[in-house]
Formats: structure tokens, sequence, C-alpha cells
């Protein structure tokens, strides 16, 4: 089984990255603050102003090592990488797959049962958690909830159309972020959930929801490239320049998982709070650059903890997780696979 190896984050402003053997030198201001060995990478991301040195951006294309760039913000600037890796033959299936209507909504049909019983989940573990210190009216519309996401799974289960399989996801998008609030333990206004807002977002909590989600994308756009696939021909995606359709696809099913359950234990442990945010004049709300660092900290956490990976029958660590689900995709197409088996949080 694949190594999980770290994800290199560099927040640093005016950070320069240079390589030194086999090392990676942070300097900043020409003063040494940082040094690590490339082989316990698999992925470098910098935010903000950092700039890298060209022997060290090939050296990383060498290695297998994608180097990533984002806005202060988190917004997706670039990406550099070597040599695809794969066959030819894979992703002409693929390709042939994204045409073939029947056979496409099968794909997307499973990937959509995966996410929704993952934000099923969320909701049945705020329940199972909480359920006794909730209020009420908190409580029922909960359980009603939880509820409406098994009639639709239930509803997905048979469903060959692709158009209607995307408008139940959309229903139960509503039904799971209409509730998502309930899920927030804490007092401060400026930390309530108001509805998904994404271009930009508009209270704290889209705003977490989109940095995490973005560094989700990066993760799972690697773990596709990795096993072969075309990053930018998705099933449940539409075929748009630029934008990576399959890599969208694949963190549908880890959303719950390790972005969703991330924001609300940053904020029900306090490790966020509304001063870790700053507001533009145009409605905006963005997480300040000094906070970063928490978030970050919290997704690579989870990432190291186990969980049982439910058709594999194994334990592994969840950073793993979009490199098995792209494998298991990969397989699928090569015919090794029957169906693609959706990755189910229990």
């Amino acid at each position: 089984m694949r190594k999980l190896l770290n994800t290199l984050y560099v927040t640093t402003e005016g950070a320069w990255l240079k390589k030194d053997g086999a090392n990676i030198v942070m300097e900043v201001e020409s003063q040494e603050r940082a040094r690590l060995p490339v082989h316990m990478l698999e992925s470098v991301v910098c935010m903000g102003h950092v700039l890298m040195s060209p022997p060290l951006l090939g050296y990383c294309a060498e290695q297998g090592i994608s180097v990533c760039f984002l806005s202060p913000h988190g917004k997706f600037l670039a990406r550099l990488e070597g040599p695809v890796s794969g066959n030819v033959l894979l992703r002409r299936e693929q390709y042939r797959r994204t045409d073939d209507h029947n056979r496409c909504a099968a794909i997307v049909r499973n990937v959509l049962l995966g996410k929704i019983h993952n934000q099923r989940a969320v909701v049945r573990r705020a329940i199972r958690d909480h359920g006794e210190s909730m209020n009420s009216d908190v409580r029922a519309n909960l359980e009603h909830a939880r509820e409406r996401l098994r009639r639709i799974i239930d509803r997905l289960s048979s469903e060959t159309e692709l158009d209607v399989l995307r408008g139940l996801e959309g229903e139960a998008a509503q039904t799971y972020f209409g509730v998502f609030d309930f899920l927030i333990r804490v007092d401060a206004p400026a930390l309530r959930f108001n509805g998904r807002s994404r271009r930009p977002p508009t209270d704290a909590v889209n705003a977490l929801l989109s940095f995490l989600y973005t560094l989700l994308t990066h993760d799972c756009r690697s773990a596709l490239e990795t096993v072969g696939l075309d990053p930018a021909v998705g099933f449940l995606h539409r075929d748009r320049p630029g934008r990576p359709s399959l890599a969208l696809d694949l963190l549908e099913e880890f959303r719950p998982l390790l972005a969703d359950r991330v924001v609300l234990s940053l904020i029900n442990r306090r490790q966020v709070n509304e001063q870790d945010f700053v507001t533009f004049d145009n409605g905006a709300v963005l997480l300040k650059e000094t906070s970063r660092k928490t978030v970050l900290t919290a997704y690579q956490e989870r990432k190291q903890e186990d969980l049982h990976h439910a058709f594999l029958d194994e334990k592994f660590a969840i950073g793993l997780f979009p490199a098995i689900q792209a494998q298991l995709l990969a397989r699928h197409l090569r015919g090794d696979l029957d169906a693609y088996p959706p990755f189910l949080w229990k």
C-alpha cells in the first residue's frame, strides 16, 4: 500500500524556496528558516507571495512532487507537475465512458451515493453525540434532514438519468446545508451559517469551507494524476476549460469528512473565532493569513487519523483515501471491477 507522505504548506509572505542537495530550504530575508528532506513530500502548496527557484521546480518535477500556487486567500492560481503517469489506454477508456450516457450515469450514481451517505453521517453523528443536549426543535430538524437524505439515497439507487441524478444531488445539498447551522454549537453571531456562498464566501463558515475544499481538490487531483486518469474530464461535473472536473467528482465523497467535519471541529472547539477573519468592502469574508496555520494543522491531523475502508475492509490513514478511490475508479474503468465502489463513512 502506498505510504502517506506529507504536503508542505508555505504561508510565509516573501519566503524563498530553494534546493540544497535533496532538501528544500526556506529563506526569509536571506535567513534560513526551515529545511525539509524532499523524500518526505508528495506535494508543495505555496500560498501568497512565495517564490521558488528554477532548480527546485525542476527537481520537484523529476521527483513526482506536484507544486501548487494559491492566492493569499486560498484561490487556485497554477500547478506544476512532471511527466504524466499512467497509460493512454486508461485515459481513452475514461473519455469513452464520459460519452456513454448509461455507463457515465452508473459512476455518477455511485459517487452521489457516497457523497449523500457521508452527508447523512455528519448529521447522524451530531444527533448521536449531542442529541440529549439539543433543543427539541433543533433535534427534530436534524432528524427530518437525516430521513430526507435517506429517501434521496433510496431514489438514487434506481435512477439512470444524469439530469435527474444531478437534481437529486442539489436536493440533498439543500437539505444538508439547510441544517448545517444547527451543527455549530457556539453562540458568536459572526460564526453562524446562513447558506452556502462561494464566490466570494460571505461569512466565516463559508470562508473555512471554501479554503478546505481548495486544499482537498489539490489532493484529489494529485491522486488522479498518480493513477494516470485525466483530472479535467469528469462524470458528474461537466467539462469546462480550466476546471478539474474529475477531481471535483472525487472530491464530493470526501467533503463531509475532510472539510465539513474539520470546519465544525475548529469552530466548536473554539480553535478559530471571529477575530480570525477579515471582511472586505464587497462583502467577502476571508481567513486571515495569520490564522491559516491553525486550519492547515487541523486538516493535516485529520489526514493522519486511521479509518476503516468498508470496501477493502482495512484501516488506512484518511489522507490515503483519495488515492485509494482514484485507484478503485481506474480499476473499474479497466474492467477489473463491475462498478465503482464509493467511499462510505461509517
